[in-house]
């Protein structure tokens, strides 16, 4: 907003001297009124650059200000007025160019779900989110964004997610599915039971990562400024070899009006800030343009093992009923049980039922949950009892189990009805993501764990990763990622948990997977994986450096073209008045060209396999 009130004051200032000039026929007045703002601005600038050097950092201002003082002291104060036009419309069009650029990061916080429907006294009752405490029974009507993360108790319906995975397909949801904050109902009402408190659902904990991403600045304008150097250093020896050889002082204000640096100044900052919007849409949160300049640059990639390499959670991995009871009857039974407990192998259980296609939820009765044995009810005029053997009448004793795996025994009117073995899994689409980043060039690929060696092995076999070191405490994992050498810099560190924060904190570009809610480790992160899909990790590679080179183009395509005005401005045939014009069409071919990073590609849209889906409704 100051930029823009300060463009127009330009324009006003300059409308003035054009009416004093050419309606009073008052020249003399109109240079006194151009000067005068043109000094004050280049003061102005001039105060700001030796706050920027003082800072120890090298800006492009210089050229802005001696292009401004030389046109001015040669009388060419209306080639002075187009470059302030210039500047200041230069500042409005990059402030409209991030604002476009950051736009979809916005879209998030102007939808963010602020009532809940709340069941009270056989009523609802209209509460504020922050309101709503857990356990409360909340309805979400036909087309309304879901308040908090919960439970559907009950109803079923279809779901769009987009706002958090960027899946446009409808995800249905029945009695046991989980609703994510942020998500939006469809066409039928749907009962919930809240998990999460306001502050700790999903789409709130996206709306402070935005908010964070979108208070940190882009830094890689330090890159444009590397740059400024050179350029200014070569404008000046242009500039002055070509009044020496006219020994016509105009001809310098005409090689420094070309000169002027905002393609420098604007281009980087607006390519970074379309990139971040680019990631967000690829359900990828960075949060500055630093930590796209060193993922483009990336060299090493170190994963945890549980929740990142892995799901996290624990999945049915197999079903054994007893011989006189089909699969489907046990799922029915077990399923619909499990229902009204909230451990944590029964929302596996409840995952597991859900998915499959003849499971339907119907009444329980009599439930009732035994503290650290199992869960009893009646179902379908029996008696259902599920957990430990110790709880379940005739299970066996002994069940052969893998590395890592559970088991849950069930009885039927205390009949030994089967069993489930539970496990964590890896990622369906953790091996091609692996794959992936080798073929981008990534020559350090390793799995740091406190897992045991055994485990940690059998998974990263799994995955191809042959570099493994596990019964890692936090403080070894960091130690690794710091005693990298050089030549494995820039390092990723990828994790998910509390324990992963300070390792995120210590990598040169900590990456969180933050989908399920892992608050710690997202704030610790430089980037955060909205999604739960770690193939993620190689798009936000591809994407930063695309970004990266959209940047550099559009630096250097600045340079290029002012460089070859210059020379052009040094033969005498570009006035300074028509140089200053050229200036507007230089500074908007970089930004037009640096908004391509906003830009998506094909090969991003498919780089996830198409088994990803299979891991999310697992």
């Amino acid at each position: 907003m100051a930029h823009q009130k300060k463009f127009l004051t330009v324009l006003a200032v300059g409308c003035v001297a054009l009416i004093t000039q050419f309606l009073f026929h008052q020249p003399i007045a109109a240079q006194v009124i151009v000067t005068v703002m043109g000094a004050i601005l280049a003061l102005s600038m001039f105060v700001e650059m030796v706050k920027t050097l003082k800072s120890g950092k090298y800006g492009v201002d210089l050229l802005a200000i001696m292009s401004i003082a030389a046109t001015l002291s040669v009388g060419e104060y209306w080639a002075s007025l187009m470059i302030l036009v210039m500047l200041t419309g230069g500042d409005s069009l990059e402030d409209y160019a991030a604002n476009k650029a950051g736009s979809d990061l916005k879209n998030l916080l102007d939808n963010s779900p602020s009532i809940a429907h709340v069941q009270e006294n056989g009523g609802l009752v209209d509460k504020s989110i922050d309101d709503v405490q857990l356990n409360d029974v909340v309805v979400v009507k036909p087309g309304e964004a879901v308040p908090v993360d919960g439970i559907v108790t009950a109803g079923s319906g279809s779901f769009d997610e987009s706002s958090m995975t960027g899946e446009s397909v409808l995800i249905p949801k029945k009695v046991g599915s989980d609703l994510l904050s942020g998500t939006v109902n469809g066409d039928t009402a749907v009962t919930m039971r809240v998990t999460h408190l306001a502050a700790d659902s999903q789409y709130q904990t996206i709306v402070k990562l935005v908010k964070e991403s979108a208070d940190k600045p882009a830094h890689f304008v330090r890159m444009a400024d590397r740059y400024a150097v050179p350029f200014t250093i070569i404008s000046l020896v242009i500039a002055v070899v070509a009044w020496i050889i006219s020994g016509d002082p105009h001809r310098l204000a005409e090689v420094l009006v070309v000169a002027s640096p905002c393609p420098l100044i604007l281009a980087a900052p607006v390519a970074l800030v379309s990139g971040m919007s680019r990631s967000s849409r690829n359900s990828i949160i960075i949060k500055s343009g630093t930590s796209i300049e060193k993922l483009a640059k990336a060299k090493t990639a170190f994963f945890d093992k549980t929740g990142t390499i892995t799901t996290g959670r624990l999945n049915v991995i197999a079903v054994h009923p007893e011989a006189w009871l089909s699969e489907a009857e046990f799922i029915s039974a077990l399923g619909n049980l499990e229902i009204q407990s909230n451990h944590i192998f029964a929302r596996a259980i409840v995952r597991y039922a859900n998915d499959q296609p003849d499971f339907a939820a119907a009444q329980v009765d009599d439930f009732s949950e035994v503290a650290g044995e199992g869960v009893q009810g009646r179902f379908a005029e029996h008696e259902i009892k599920a957990g430990r053997a110790t709880f379940i009448a005739a299970a066996p004793a002994e069940v052969q189990l893998n590395e890592g795996e559970s088991v849950i025994f069930m009885s039927i009117n205390d009949r030994f009805a089967g069993y489930v073995t539970l496990a964590d899994r890896i990622r369906t689409e953790a091996p091609q993501t692996i794959k992936t980043l080798r073929q981008q060039g990534l020559s350090r690929l390793a799995m740091l764990t406190g897992d045991k060696q055994e485990t940690a092995e059998h998974i990263a076999a799994q995955v191809a990763l042959t570099e493994v070191h596990a019964e890692c405490l936090p403080q070894e994992k960091i130690s690794l990622i710091t005693e990298a050498p050089a030549s494995d810099r820039p390092v990723i560190m990828v994790g998910d948990g509390v324990n992963d924060a300070p390792a995120l904190a210590a990598a040169d570009v900590g990456i969180a997977m933050g989908a399920n809610g892992a608050s710690a480790a997202s704030e610790s992160a430089d980037a955060v994986i909205l999604k739960d899909d770690i193939s993620k990790v190689a798009t936000a590679v591809e994407l930063a450096r695309d970004t990266m080179k959209v940047a550099r183009q559009s630096v250097m395509i600045g340079i290029i073209i002012c460089t070859v005005l210059m020379l052009i401005a040094a033969t005498g045939v570009i006035p300074a008045l028509f140089g200053a014009m050229l200036q507007e069409v230089v500074d908007t071919t970089s930004i037009l060209w640096a908004l391509r990073a906003r830009m998506s590609h094909e090969k991003l849209n498919k780089q996830t396999p198409p088994a990803q889906h299979k891991t999310e409704t697992a």
